[in-house]
């Protein structure tokens, strides 16, 4: 009896791999060139290794934050809209929040883990360059340049309070100089991070 489930067996995976061998291919698909994969490799790992050239400030993101729309959906200030705060006002309550929560005095203000921000709570710099880089702006996403980039990273960098100097310039060299609040908050460096999981309790 089970030698004939052996035999069973053989003979539809014979049968299939048969099939699958004479199927068309319909001409479907091809090999990415080494541009569009240069291309599509745009991830930056939390030690800023694959940051490219470019430069910014927080002066010039400033205006960037206003000209690129941000305003739009985080609020004038950085909070009051109906995206994640990105600066943290003076009155905001502590991050005792239940993820998701909307504090009553703060009505419309999505609050991000509880009350954390990206430009604080986040351990590593080059993350929040990923971030903007590859998420904003909303339906316009990966249009902004290096400089860009830098300049709106500086600025929220700036805004609550991490880095001191608003002409302060940021590129690939400094900004994963950037001590971070959080940084003692985390793993460092996070394992194998293309291939693993965003860290545990990260929003962005």
């Amino acid at each position: 009896m089970a030698s004939s489930r052996v035999l069973l067996f053989a003979m539809i995976v014979g049968v299939a791999t048969q099939a699958q061998a004479q199927s068309p291919t319909y001409g479907l698909g091809r090999t990415p060139t080494p541009e569009e994969l240069r291309a599509w490799d745009i991830s930056i790992s939390p030690d800023g290794h694959e940051l490219p050239p470019g430069q910014g400030t927080a002066k010039d993101g400033a205006k960037l934050y206003v000209s690129k729309g941000c305003a739009g959906c985080h609020g004038a200030g950085g909070y009051g809209g109906r995206a994640p705060v990105l600066i943290k006002p003076d009155n905001m309550p502590a991050a005792n929040i239940a993820p998701g929560a909307v504090a009553p005095e703060h009505a419309g203000m999505r609050m991000a883990m509880g009350g954390h921000i990206m430009a604080t709570h986040s351990p590593f710099a080059p993350t929040i360059w990923d971030y903007i880089s590859r998420g904003m702006p909303l339906n316009r996403e990966g249009t902004l340049k290096p400089d860009e980039v830098y300049s709106l990273t500086a600025f929220l960098l700036f805004k609550n309070g991490v880095i001191k100097d608003e002409d302060q310039v940021l590129d690939q060299q400094s900004l994963p100089k950037v001590q971070m609040p959080n940084a003692k908050g985390w793993v460092s460096p996070p394992p194998d991070w293309k291939r693993g999981p965003r860290l545990q309790g990260y929003p962005y």
